[in-house]
């Protein structure tokens, strides 16, 4: 039997990612973003879910760089549930994503530094088509 199991969000930062390493020295964050319902019945508040994400190695690094509280960031990724039992004995369970890859969906707003160590790559404009050479 055929199984699939990818996730793609778009959302909010709803913290600052706390880049850590493991005792093998393997990067991790763990974070969660807000992302808005598709509908709300009228006259009701929009409502939000908010999902915990965990992101490894390279991806950790680049998301705890670039990423603040707040920022718009892309998540793919796959769904996947742990269980544990707590030092009070009982049973605890997660589900989270785990981020395969992370990507800017917005510009860096005005108000944030252009350079500097928490500063997004710059990007240069593309020309409009009429101008390209073919």
């Amino acid at each position: 039997m055929a199984s699939l199991n990818k996730v793609v969000l778009i959302g909010h930062m709803t913290a600052d990612a706390e880049l850590k390493q493991t005792p093998s020295g393997v990067s991790v964050c763990s974070f969660s973003i807000g992302v808005n319902r598709r509908y709300t019945k009228a006259g009701e508040t929009p409502q939000s879910d908010f999902i915990s994400i965990v992101a490894w190695r390279s991806t950790a690094e680049f998301i705890a760089k670039y990423f603040r509280k707040g920022d718009a960031i892309c998540i793919c990724g796959q769904i996947q549930t742990r269980s544990w039992t707590a030092s009070d004995g009982s049973k605890r369970y997660a589900t989270e994503v785990v981020a395969d890859e992370a990507s800017f969906v917005e510009r860096r707003r005005e108000e944030e530094p252009a350079g500097g160590e928490n500063a997004a790559p710059a990007f240069d404009e593309l020309a409009p088509d009429d101008d390209l050479p073919f």
